[in-house]
């Protein structure tokens, strides 16, 4: 095979004249070159869509073969993406979904434990030697393992006999896929190029409704931009470029700041000798510059995403009875909520959106029995999940584990504290509530920025170093919480923190109850599960809640999972599918063969 790396070689030695990594430059290029092709893009005839199909791939073959020069990141992407084609249109069984997922997710474990062991360990993310395309599988797997479930979803609903019955959510039914896509239309979806390396990562109807312009329908034709042919995708310049703009700021401030803050000052001797605040308080600095990278990555991303009109998110009405847009469908950070967040829930919803939303829809709420709460099983398959996408090393998992338990705190505080500083009509605040809010404020982000430190370190015993320059000040802080809370004297301390609490109105829970129609209890039993499902998870990590009753039904649930796994074993067997999986071989060749050029696919058939 003739390796395309002119392009390539190039830009590798402009990397090492101006003393940038390798694959850091790569990646600006590709994510900067979306632009001018985006352009272009939303601007191919409305009405051909294989036109559209096949431009997206080549401009993301270019960015693989042409600038990355990764053969064999094509190939893991490449054989990802098949698999869950060949499972989700062959594999006729209520099993599918989860076998895509063990393949899918076995296939990531895969390259992480071959980046880990295999690769230069002093290679921060290989980006000295060129681009790890782990990233890019990680986007992959979380739109692979999406549609397999649409794509379920769609037949149950789509059955008259099903339909009736399933515990599906509404998202979950306004996601589901009705029709199997053409390859073409699949691959494109694959190796969507705005969002092939870092994201964000989006649902196929959300990308078939941009692909046949349905996510346009609903734009007067006074809004749609060209003169003489109005175009569908409507003019989005402008707010892609100040997303853009914001990208790079970011990026900017984090090359100032990675100059005078870095992590291998946690283990030079001086450190140690600083006082504990001075520490606490550059961890705290510490992890802001972590963050600038993703924020300067993912708003780009999203830039681009808007620009070709995938960021399309409906019509908003103004006050003044105008037409605006919204333009934050694919949004998958919000630096400013994150920022300023009181408690460690709200932080961790603003980061990394678009991974909250795969791993509650398409884990956590399906792991749970039909008309049950989700419970302990929802919970560890999902903490699980979550930390096994993000990798194998050791510091997620001390991350992952330490961020559970701190959301637990905050609840306990906000449950037990909060009250004491809102006034007897239960909404209006206390002058004194200002000084809450700060409190929360400066153990929020303090508490992250001891949390995030393994998640960057990933040494195992490197963590635990840093977290020991500090005392384990947090941990400390989490069992001390615990106790007060769950142990021997949590009655006295919550009935001494309520005697504090406004007495002039009653519990929420108490006002609807009781006075009112049926249908306003049903109305609020409709939100408070809604409420539920919302709180319940962060950054894929639902908050585990340690009520008496959920540790009861623990060993219960566990006596479940055997037996579900029993049952697995026996309908999952290779023997039954093996069939399906040949014919599933054989009808991809043809499908393949459909749409190459014609006088390919007669050679193809002489040989």
């Amino acid at each position: 095979m003739i390796k395309l790396s002119f392009l390539s070689d190039k830009i590798d030695i402009l990397a090492d004249s101006i003393g940038l990594p390798v694959g850091l430059l790569k990646l600006a290029i590709c994510l900067f070159a979306s632009f001018p092709f985006c352009a272009v893009l939303k601007r191919l005839p409305d009405n051909n869509k294989k036109l559209r199909c096949y431009y997206i791939i080549s401009v993301s073959f270019f960015y693989i073969f042409g600038i990355l020069n990764i053969y064999s990141g094509f190939q893991t992407l490449f054989i990802s993406s098949l698999i869950t084609y060949l499972c989700s249109r062959y594999l006729k069984s209520n099993l599918m979904p989860w076998t895509n997922f063990v393949l899918i997710m076995g296939h990531l474990m895969y390259s992480h434990i071959y980046a880990q062991f295999f690769i230069d360990p002093n290679a921060d993310y290989n980006e000295n030697v060129g681009v790890d395309i782990t990233g890019a599988q990680m986007v992959l797997v979380m739109k692979l393992t999406a549609f397999a479930w649409n794509i379920q979803d769609g037949l149950i609903l789509s059955n008259p006999v099903t339909a009736p019955n399933c515990d599906l959510t509404e998202i979950q039914k306004s996601k589901a896929i009705y029709k199997h896509p053409s390859i073409l239309e699949y691959w494109a979806y694959c190796f969507f190029f705005p969002s092939l390396l870092t994201g964000p990562a989006f649902d196929y109807i959300d990308y078939e409704n941009w692909l046949t312009n349905n996510l346009f329908s609903e734009i007067p034709a006074d809004k749609r931009p060209g003169k003489k042919r109005k175009r569908m995708i409507p003019k989005s310049g402008r707010v892609s470029l100040w997303k853009a703009i914001q990208g790079v700021l970011w990026i900017l401030l984090w090359f100032k700041l990675t100059t005078i803050f870095s992590n291998k000052y946690l283990f030079e001797r001086s450190f140690l000798s600083k006082n504990f605040f001075y520490k606490i308080f550059y961890l705290w600095v510490l992890s802001f510059t972590y963050r600038l990278k993703y924020y300067g990555a993912w708003s780009i991303a999203e830039a681009s995403c808007i620009l070709c009109g995938i960021g399309f998110n409906g019509i908003k009405i103004n006050a003044d009875k105008s037409i605006s847009f919204r333009w934050d469908k694919v949004q998958n950070i919000d630096p400013i909520g994150f920022e300023t967040a009181q408690n460690v829930h709200i932080g961790l919803e603003a980061w990394n959106q678009n991974t909250n939303k795969w791993l509650k829809n398409y884990v956590y709420l399906r792991i749970k029995r039909k008309n049950r709460r989700a419970g302990f099983k929802s919970t560890l398959f999902t903490f699980l999940t979550s930390a096994m996408w993000h990798g194998t090393r050791p510091g997620y998992y001390l991350t992952f584990a330490c961020g559970a338990f701190l959301q637990t705190c905050g609840r306990y505080y906000r449950r037990y504290f909060r009250p004491i500083f809102i006034e007897s009509d239960g909404k209006t605040f206390k002058a004194t509530k200002i000084y809450y809010d700060i409190l929360c404020f400066l153990f929020t982000q303090l508490a992250f920025g001891y949390l995030v430190q393994p998640f960057v370190i990933l040494d195992f015993n490197q963590s635990l170093y840093a977290w020991r320059t500090c005392y384990y000040y947090i941990h400390v802080i989490i069992l001390g919480t615990f106790l007060v809370f769950r142990g021997p004297f949590a009655k006295s301390v919550v009935n001494f923190l309520k005697k504090y609490h406004n007495q002039g109105s009653k519990d929420k829970k108490q006002i609807y109850t009781s006075n009112m129609d049926e249908l306003n209890k049903l109305s609020y039993i409709l939100k408070q599960k809604e409420e539920f499902e919302k709180t319940e998870m962060a950054l894929g990590v639902p908050t585990p809640d340690f009520d008496r009753k959920e540790v009861e039904n623990v060993i219960e649930e566990v006596n479940e999972m055997k037996e579900e796994l029993r049952e697995w074993k026996k309908r999952a067997s290779m023997d039954e599918q093996s069939e399906a999986i040949k014919e599933a071989v054989k009808s991809l060749k043809q499908e393949v063969g459909s749409f190459l050029p014609h006088d390919m696919h007669l050679s193809k058939k002489s040989e």
